[in-house]
């Protein structure tokens, strides 16, 4: 149990994050563990107190835009964990890192050691300031900084053995493959039908091919590579986001479903590892979306608490259905799949909801199950099916061997 003095010492917080995050699974490696006990993270978070510095699942703000949107955090350490255990940096190699903090490049400089090289970048300025800033007063001088827009890479220090993004990212542009080297590896926080995986891609001979991957959320990229995501509102306080330009929605379908009475179906299949499931769902279906609904819509009855945070929605014209769960002592995770459903076809859509929620449960119910090609342009692309998604430079196509 720490004590007072614990709380003001930052080797003792440090020593205490380590062990939390190696109990938590997020550092798996001696290499990974080393350089989080010796990063002092509390000198790239300035202002925060030590023990907000040091928990492992804080991500300290660093800076917000005139409508409180944040523009720039430092990653919680366990996600940083688990994306550098992901990325397997070794000594002397070459690594460039998407979006600067200075914590995240320190730890990598720990990782590539004297023979290698870090290069980190950011578009913003003040971002780019204090990263170095930071990196000086920690002793990491070697470290290079650049501010530069992502989209163009930085060519004159490629190629790179390691690519780590640390901004949400729409897509992969062509200078990250372009200065990849022939077996290097990129870390990239992806967007996926409103969804962000960090997925550790390899390179192939059709582009790239996914490693891993896992559940992350990071602010968006600024600059050329940033993207706005289409969404639609249904009513105040009920809005759909869609990956998918082509998807129609009829609107005014739609409003007059949500008022009318909702039907339920339960799957008789085990609910857990929603964000699995999630990806699944949206990655199987072309009618596919997110539905987010307000607290204030949710006490109002229009919509179940399963959509205040966001959750799969199959629409069907002048119908949809959204997935949910109920206690089951008898599943493994004590609770049920299943359905909610809105419309006059609600009937049709809730059994084809239904019937995903038992692929799932039958076939692909692990974590990783998925695997994620990129597929840069002009590449032949697959068939236009429910796990492809045509992006800005090329398409990502998620299959469930």
């Amino acid at each position: 149990m720490a004590t007072d003095n614990d709380v003001q010492d930052p080797t003792a917080l440090r020593t205490a994050m380590v062990r939390e995050l190696r109990d938590q699974g997020a550092i798996q490696s001696g290499r990974v563990e080393a350089a989080f006990a010796i990063v002092p993270r509390h000198l790239f978070t300035p202002g925060e107190p030590l023990e907000v510095a040091y928990a492992p699942d804080n991500a300290p703000i660093v800076k917000t835009d005139d409508n409180g949107m944040n523009l720039s955090v430092v990653s919680a350490a366990h996600l940083q964990a688990t994306m550098l255990e992901a990325a397997e940096i070794e000594p002397g190699m070459r690594v460039c890192e998407y979006g600067s903090g200075g914590y995240n490049a320190a730890l990598m400089a720990e990782l590539v050691g004297d023979s290698g090289r870090v290069t980190t970048v950011d578009i913003d300025p003040d971002i780019v300031e204090r990263a170095r800033t930071c990196l000086n007063e920690a002793g990491y001088h070697h470290v290079k900084v650049v501010a530069a827009d992502a989209e163009e890479g930085v060519p004159d220090a490629a190629p790179f053995d390691r690519i780590i993004v640390t901004a949400g990212s729409w897509d992969i542009p062509p200078a990250w493959i372009d200065q990849l080297a022939d077996d290097g590896r990129i870390v990239v926080p992806l967007r996926l039908k409103g969804t962000t995986r960090w997925i550790a891609f390899d390179r192939d001979s059709s582009g790239l091919v996914s490693r891993g991957y896992g559940l992350c959320f990071f602010v968006p990229f600024q600059g050329a590579g940033s993207h706005t995501e289409r969404t639609v509102k249904i009513v105040d306080g009920v809005v759909l986001r869609l990956d998918d330009e082509d998807l129609e929605v009829e609107v005014d379908a739609l409003r007059r479903a949500l008022h009318l009475p909702r039907i339920e179906r339960w799957s008789g299949a085990v609910f857990d590892m929603p964000d699995e499931q999630a990806l699944f769902l949206l990655t199987n279906e072309p009618n596919m979306a997110l539905l987010h609904a307000s607290q204030e819509a949710i006490d109002q009855e229009l919509l179940a608490r399963p959509a205040l945070r966001g959750v799969p929605v199959l629409i069907g014209g002048d119908s949809f259905a959204y997935r949910a769960a109920r206690p089951n002592y008898d599943m493994g995770s004590g609770f049920e799949s299943g359905v909610y459903a809105h419309g006059p076809s609600a009937e049709d859509l809730a059994d084809r909801y239904v019937e995903l929620l038992r692929q799932w449960a039958d076939k692909h119910h692990r974590r990783g199950a998925a695997s994620i090609q990129y597929v840069p342009k002009p590449a032949d692309v697959p068939a236009m099916l429910a796990g492809v998604l045509p992006k800005r430079h090329g398409t990502v196509v998620v299959t469930w061997p």
